[in-house]
């Protein structure tokens, strides 16, 4: 089983494109064989890689030398006939929304109606198609706001947002987190006989305030010491000492932000173009920045800046200081 139809730079080039970027697995895979076999791997080597039979691997070869990169894809009517018509996805899809956690439960209905045996990944690969992921749930706040306040201030953000853009104001978005070295539970690919842990400790908590544009700006603080208004009302006072153009800055109402220490000094800002817009109660889906603290807790941070109370602080540290450039999020 030689390969001969000559495989030249330009072609290696191409075959590495396809293996890695081809949204066909079996494309995928025979650019693969290829590439290893224009190396001089034997078809013996090639069986142990590829789980296969010799006869696949002499038809991906010749399939090759006929029909040269067209010869890795299946022609129209070939490969594994499709187990499920339209109308038998559509309903399948409608099963697993009303059940969205039992798909063996699906596949017993599958075997039922129409007396069709299916795999869990064959049901996975339906879903995928038709538009489902494996998402973690969201959580929705205890309370919600009223209907007609979270429309009206939803709609003023939007146009804030816009004349952010147009380069009329300066728009930021205020709020404040924590971190210990009790971590978040993020999700995390691990291997089956050797999950992956974290410690379980007592620790203290640093707090982070942070003001954040959607031009990847971020000014922060950072304190062992409970935030406070007189803290938010401080920070406000050294973040935005002079404005070039009116500045208004996005937060939750939560106490520490419609206390005394800020509310008192709402009309003095106003003075200097700095704005405070609150945002409906129970609405923290509406302020940014809390994706960046989601990002930070969920994704950027290692696992093993919770080892030791340094390595923490100078992970959120390192996080701080480079978002905007090592650590970017896209607000379109």
């Amino acid at each position: 089983m030689s390969l001969t139809r000559e495989i030249s730079p330009e072609t290696q080039h191409l075959l590495e494109r396809l293996y890695r970027q081809s949204r066909h697995h079996r494309v995928r895979q025979r650019a693969h064989c290829l590439i290893l076999r224009s190396k001089g791997m034997k078809p013996a080597e090639l069986g142990v890689i590829f789980p296969v039979s010799e006869k696949t691997l002499y038809n991906w070869f010749n399939a090759w030398n006929t029909n040269g990169l067209v010869g890795l894809y299946d022609r129209p009517g070939k490969g594994r006939k499709q187990k499920l018509n339209d109308e038998q996805k559509a309903q399948v899809k409608a099963w697993v929304l009303a059940s969205p956690r039992q798909l063996k439960a699906t596949i017993q209905k599958v075997k039922e109606a129409w007396d069709i045996e299916v795999s869990v990944d064959t049901l996975k690969r339906v879903l995928k198609a038709s538009g489902l992921r494996w998402r973690r749930l969201r959580r929705l706040p205890a309370k919600r706001p009223a209907p007609a306040e979270y429309r009206q201030k939803r709609y003023a953000l939007e146009l804030l947002k816009a004349l952010d853009t147009k380069g009329q104001i300066d728009l930021y978005y205020m709020d404040e987190t924590g971190f210990t070295l009790v971590p978040p539970i993020p999700s995390a690919w691990q291997a089956a006989a050797a999950p992956l842990t974290l410690p379980s400790q007592k620790s203290k908590r640093f707090n982070v305030l942070g003001f954040m544009n959607r031009q990847q700006k971020l000014e922060s603080y950072v304190s062992a010491q409970t935030v406070t208004g007189d803290v938010v009302a401080t920070c406000i006072e050294k973040f935005f000492a002079a404005v070039e153009q009116p500045t208004v800055i996005v937060m939750e109402q939560a106490s520490i932000h419609t206390g005394t220490a800020v509310s008192e000094r709402r009309a003095q800002w106003a003075e200097r173009n700095v704005y405070l817009f609150d945002l409906p109660p129970y609405s923290p889906e509406l302020n940014l920045i809390e994706i960046v603290w989601r990002f930070m807790k969920y994704q950027w941070i290692d696992f093993k800046a919770y080892q030791s109370w340094q390595s923490l602080t100078d992970a959120v540290e390192e996080m701080l200081i480079g978002y905007g450039e090592k650590f970017v999020i896209n607000f379109a």
